[in-house]
């Protein structure tokens, strides 16, 4: 039953009152439909799309009520409201990190919606991603569709002080769920969902994926490719622009990642440089002219804290024990505080 309990609920996110997952994720629920459609810290921050993949259908997901969770322990009942929610939700912490050097990166080449891996300066990134956002507490993760991003997420996680295991959901089909199920209350309490979304995949950039970005220069004209880069509404021939990128990435993110932050979830985004200018877009409330002057580095984790429906920037961790940024919450000193004390 935890088992099935714990893939409902990242799956088809069913609420199942006796389940391991509902301890550890609390009873406060969501409604969430999936549908297919220089800043001051290394900030590297697009309409409709071809490529669509299946349609999934999520309809409830749990608040956290642990001490992994910024929010207050809130107890209400199944049928509270999304505004009851709001009143009662207090911050919520929301990650963001573009993927480490990939092995396409190292080479120069366009990659966009190309699956390539990271290469070893990647993976190093990743985790240094890791060590740097070590204290601060994940409830649930979402990542790109794509290798890089989710090997990005994955190596961060293995720094993380409270060690508990991201598990990637699969619920292609009824046998992905019922073979990937978990028979152990405690390994729930454990784990944390990963969520894959293609909608979170880098901007596609068609007829340019897998040429030498230097090549693509000298063939159509720097002014052009630069054009094709760095415009916000100009695709690429047979690509996404970033306006089209921006599209697919902020519906996904306003339907799907802002109801559990809303809800008190703490949320790690690993993606791609595109697909996060434009949520940082949404999140800074940046013009079409701001958003395009914005660089993402490779593997630098961005935290925002989501309080009383508004998202503040708070940089970067420089180190996992930055009071910096750290202390700008009450509750998340207290998080890394109870850290200290439950793991010395």
């Amino acid at each position: 039953m935890a088992s099935a309990a714990f893939h409902q609920a990242t799956g088809t996110l069913q609420h199942h009152p006796n389940s391991g997952f509902s301890q550890e994720f609390g009873s406060v629920p969501v409604k969430s439909i999936l549908q297919c459609s220089k800043v001051d810290f290394g900030l590297s921050v697009s309409r409709k799309l071809g490529h669509c993949s299946a349609r999934r259908s999520f309809s409830v997901v749990q608040a956290s009520a642990s001490n992994t969770s910024l929010v207050d322990p809130v107890s209400t009942s199944s049928s509270g409201t999304t505004t009851e929610i709001k009143k009662k939700s207090s911050e919520a912490a929301l990650i963001l990190i573009r993927h480490g050097e990939s092995l396409w990166n190292e080479k120069n080449l366009f990659t966009g919606c190309v699956d390539v891996p990271l290469t070893k300066k990647g993976v190093e990134e990743a985790i240094e991603a890791g060590k740097r956002i070590s204290n601060i507490p994940i409830d649930m993760i979402y990542t790109s569709a794509l290798i890089r991003a989710q090997m990005t997420a994955m190596l961060a996680m293995t720094q993380h002080r409270r060690r508990k295991v991201p598990i990637i959901m699969h619920n292609e089909s009824q046998q992905a769920n019922a073979w990937s199920q978990i028979f152990s209350e405690e390994t729930l309490k454990q784990s944390i969902p990963v969520i894959t979304g293609w909608q979170l995949n880098e901007r596609m950039y068609g007829e340019l994926q897998g040429l030498n970005k230097q090549e693509t220069a000298d063939r159509f004209g720097k002014e052009k490719v630069h054009e094709w880069r760095r415009s916000y509404d100009i695709p690429p021939p047979n690509g996404e622009s970033l306006e089209m990128c921006a599209e697919r990435a902020v519906a996904y993110f306003k339907d799907q990642i802002e109801p559990q932050l809303l809800s008190g979830k703490n949320v790690m985004i690993a993606a791609h440089g595109n697909s996060l200018r434009s949520i940082i877009m949404y999140l800074d409330k940046l013009t079409s002219q701001e958003v395009i002057s914005l660089e993402l580095s490779t593997g630098i984790p961005m935290l925002y804290i989501f309080k009383e429906g508004r998202f503040i920037r708070r940089g970067s961790p420089a180190a996992p024990t930055e009071a910096g940024v750290y202390a700008y919450t009450r509750r998340l000193a207290q998080y890394r505080q109870k850290l200290d004390e439950m793991l010395h």
